[in-house]
């Protein structure tokens, strides 16, 4: 191939690099650059001061998902979370920023009392995302089944993102599966989202006596997917890539490795024995066939990865790319649960949606 042919190729390659840069740069002038230089404004700041401001919240994505990318320490999480709490609070910033720039305009509020309004709405805005995505609740769902032959209880977790999480909060979350005494733990993707998490961040696994089946999620295989795997067996984690496991006589376990594929669930089911006398349950990270498992025999399928949009508007952005994101969903008998995720990425903060465990009663049919 010529040189001059090769040129406009390599050309068309960076073009989705040049989109995605503008598309950042746009969100940056709406979620940071107008409401601080809209407040500097108000309060009528010194130049120095709303520059370097504005320095700082630009660039805290930059520095929180490059240089920060794999924080190896407590300090360097936590400026992490703070960088990443910038960008959680933004979209009530700049909905504050515009409704109090209304009532600047209709002469209701003066501009340093609509400076201290944004201020305070942020304030208690962020309290209360903070509070949501720190302390999960427990949902307690209770289901029916003929195929079960005695009750079962089994908790879900997902989604909860050590690495950007830390180890105190992974034992929080253990200490409260440990109150509520499941029979099963399933885990359906996204533990981890960081490279060379140390092997005491995951001790607290070893210490529960229920048996507890792992799927993998996009993150696991974002990261190092073989080191993770080695470090969870090590604390006496069950990984089910495409596999079945029997917890007792009348019930099957499914785990399905995640893939950028809406047909995975059903192409793996295709390979896998489902027993139709028996309970299936089939955990897979993305809330993407259920129908495919409805018809394989599965009866409840478990799944995570939405987050529910974690922060308002963004759960409006995940409603078009996945039809079933919180909650229970049925297909003729068998049922998806939709976790809204036990933790966080990015931002430590979630708005309109709040972190959850996943208490499951199943019980038999008489």
């Amino acid at each position: 191939m010529t040189e001059s042919a090769e040129a406009p190729r390599q050309a068309g390659r960076s073009r989705p690099w040049i989109k995605i840069a503008l598309i950042g740069l746009a969100l940056h002038l709406v979620l940071f650059v107008y409401p601080v230089l809209r407040i500097s404004f108000w309060l009528e700041l010194p130049v120095f001061i709303w520059a370097v401001v504005l320095v700082v919240v630009t660039s805290s994505q930059v520095v929180a998902r490059g240089l920060l990318r794999n924080p190896k320490t407590s300090l360097s999480r936590l400026v992490r979370q703070s960088l990443d709490f910038m960008l959680g609070v933004s979209p009530i910033l700049v909905l504050a920023t515009v409704m109090a720039e209304g009532l600047v305009w209709f002469d209701l509020l003066s501009a340093k009392g609509a400076a201290w309004v944004v201020t305070w709405v942020v304030a208690i805005g962020g309290v209360a995302g903070l509070f949501a995505a720190v302390v999960p609740f427990v949902h307690r769902i209770e289901l029916e089944y003929p195929e079960l032959q005695e009750p079962l209880s089994l908790v879900q977790i997902t989604d909860v993102h050590i690495g950007s999480r830390s180890q105190a909060f992974l034992e929080r979350i253990v200490a409260r599966i440990v109150d509520l005494n499941p029979q099963i733990l399933c885990i359906t993707g996204d533990l981890i989202d960081q490279k060379n998490v140390q092997q005491q961040v995951l001790s607290c696994f070893a210490g529960l006596t229920m048996p507890i089946y792992f799927v993998i999620g996009n993150h696991e295989r974002y990261e190092d997917l073989e080191d993770i795997l080695l470090k969870l067996e090590r604390v006496g984690v069950q990984s089910l890539r495409n596999a079945t496991a029997w917890f007792r006589d009348d019930v099957q376990i499914v785990g399905i490795d995640d893939k950028d594929d809406p047909h995975q669930v059903e192409k793996q089911l295709d390979k896998i024995e489902i027993n139709s006398s028996a309970f299936t349950l089939l955990l897979y990270h993305r809330p993407q066939g259920l129908v495919p498992a409805g018809r394989a025999g599965v009866q409840l399928m478990l799944s995570g990865h939405t987050h529910n949009g974690q922060i308002f508007p963004f759960n409006l952005l995940v409603a078009r790319v996945f039809e079933q994101v919180k909650g229970l969903f049925s297909y003729h008998g068998a049922h998806l649960y939709v976790s809204q995720g036990t933790g966080t990425w990015g931002p430590v903060l979630r708005l309109g949606t709040r972190a959850e465990i996943t208490w499951f009663q199943l019980r038999p049919i008489r």
